[in-house]
């Protein structure tokens, strides 16, 4: 079973997919992340139902992600 602190750590500076609880995806370079999993990503972009959008940077709050996928 791999850690998600562990996971983060080896993906930082890399593209990741987050899944949130609400069915939505961001698709983004992983630049920073804190001990309760809130994240950063930078060239973000967001898919949900029949829409695809750039956000840019973004931070992301540990406690709304799913999974974490490196791309």
């Amino acid at each position: 079973m791999v850690m998600p602190q562990n996971l983060l750590e080896k993906n930082l500076g890399k593209k990741v997919k987050i899944l949130l609880k609400d069915g939505r995806s961001m698709e983004g370079t992983l630049s920073g992340y804190d001990e309760y999993m809130n994240m950063v990503l930078e060239g973000t972009e967001e898919e949900g139902k029949d829409m695809k959008r750039r956000l840019g940077t973004v931070v992301l709050r540990g406690n709304n992600v799913v999974s974490i996928s490196p791309q």
